[in-house]
């Protein structure tokens, strides 16, 4: 833990993977379920996770039932996790190779008084905002651009009062950025990829074959 901080994250497994076909945080690579990596790493960096999971498969400690939506999902975790938690991570169940250094940078950065931090990567691709009639209408810099990752990290208090206010949001940084709260991204990695689709799964396979044997 970090000085006097205690430390717990939520791993959001609730999804029903649309875009995959399945729910892809349950297939297995290495001999293991996805979510389980990502709660092995986790739990390295945190007193106690909360593993929110899709209805009817909370069965044991430290599981709940998610919601409809990722913020609703993300809020029943959070009310499960004690109130003498000072910093929150919130990590994506289908995000398996999180490294500890990921994981330290998001921490560290709550300890020296951001109100969340996330993990993010430049963007390489130039990047077009359309309208709904898919004519462009801006082209930012990259050099301003990140691609955001989790886990991201929280002071529980701000987190907790982002959410109070019931709102949505593709990740919870963007809750805290509309209760005026400062958002600081850290740097992420390239290897912690999301699998969203299976051609993200074939690479994941073959990426926890190599972490396994030893291969470069």
């Amino acid at each position: 833990m970090a000085g006097n901080e205690t430390v717990w994250t939520i791993i959001v497994a609730a999804g029903s993977g649309l875009r995959f076909g399945s729910a892809k945080q349950f297939e297995t690579i290495g001999g293991r379920q996805i979510v389980d990596w990502a709660i092995e790493e986790a739990s390295k960096h945190s007193v106690g996770v909360i593993t929110v999971l899709p209805p009817g498969m909370a069965k044991e400690p430290g599981q709940v039932e998610g919601g409809s939506t990722r913020s609703e999902s993300v809020r029943r975790g959070l009310a499960a996790v004690p109130s003498e938690a000072t910093i929150v991570c919130v990590h994506d169940a289908a995000r398996p190779f999180a490294s500890p250094a990921i994981f330290q940078r998001v921490i560290s950065a709550i300890v020296d008084g951001a109100d969340a931090a996330v993990p993010g990567i430049p963007v390489v691709d130039t990047i077009k905002q359309v309208n709904m009639s898919n004519v462009v209408v801006d082209t930012p810099h990259r050099e301003t651009l990140r691609a955001v990752q989790t886990p991201q990290a929280f002071r529980a208090t701000s987190l907790r009062r982002a959410h109070e206010q019931g709102g949505e949001g593709t990740d919870d940084a963007f809750l805290i950025e509309k209760i005026g709260g400062e958002v600081i991204v850290v740097e992420g990695e390239v290897v912690n990829r999301k699998i969203t689709t299976p051609e993200d799964l074939e690479w994941a396979i073959a990426h926890a074959h190599r972490q396994l044997t030893g291969e470069v």
